[in-house]
């Protein structure tokens, strides 16, 4: 007995690794896939889906398996950085911190409700999370290339456009990156609840 539960260990232990890799280079795959919102949002802020295969790996395997994916997929874009390692960084903390509560919450309640409710809460913390991270090292970065007035004016056209004034990048990242980013994160919640059905048994390995 002792022999065939240190086998289904090891099998697990495999299916974990497995998972979590494959996941990990899909969400490589989809850091490419990225888009800008101009109407919404300077066109230098980019809306993707990587995001998804992390929260998948949390629903279906724990919250440590999302955080990794995170993780991994930021390594491996270390190898063609653009940023220094800035822009890795920030994903990789901003990742974590949506998926981590998402997974969480679902580990206590696995149902539906459990997964929109950890969602909701990784969103709005990621959201939360991402005016510190952009205004202390994401942005800093962004002035060696683009002058701090540029991006101001940048986020100052699309304010205009929709009837009121920014006056700072603290008012900018509060007003268009928080919203921004909680809606790219709900958008992979809705793809995720889409798919989540059909392939959860085989990341857990359960299909029959």
């Amino acid at each position: 007995m002792a022999t065939n539960k240190t086998a289904g260990q090891g099998v697990g232990s495999v299916r974990y690794l497995t998972v979590t890799a494959m996941l990990s280079a899909i969400a490589f795959v989809l850091m490419f896939f990225d888009f800008s919102i101009p109407v919404l949002i300077p066109n230098f802020i980019k809306m993707d889906l990587s995001d998804l295969p992390a929260l998948v790996g949390s629903f279906s395997l724990g919250p440590l398996c999302g955080v990794l994916v995170c993780l991994v997929k930021n390594l491996l874009h270390l190898t063609i950085t653009s940023t220094g390692g800035v822009g890795e960084l920030s994903n990789f903390v901003l990742g974590a911190a949506f998926v981590l509560p998402a997974g969480l919450v679902y580990k206590v309640k696995k149902n539906r409700s459990g997964a929109l409710i950890g969602s909701l809460a990784g969103a709005f913390v990621m959201a939360l999370i991402s005016i510190p991270s952009n205004y202390f090292f994401v942005y800093p970065f962004y002035y060696n290339f683009m002058s701090k007035d540029m991006v101001l004016a940048a986020y100052q056209v699309i304010a205009a456009g929709f009837g009121f004034e920014v006056k700072d990048i603290l008012q900018c990242l509060i007003y268009f990156n928080a919203p921004f980013t909680f809606v790219k994160g709900m958008l992979s919640v809705v793809v995720t609840f889409l798919i989540y059905k059909h392939i959860s048994p085989v990341l857990k390995g359960t299909q029959r």
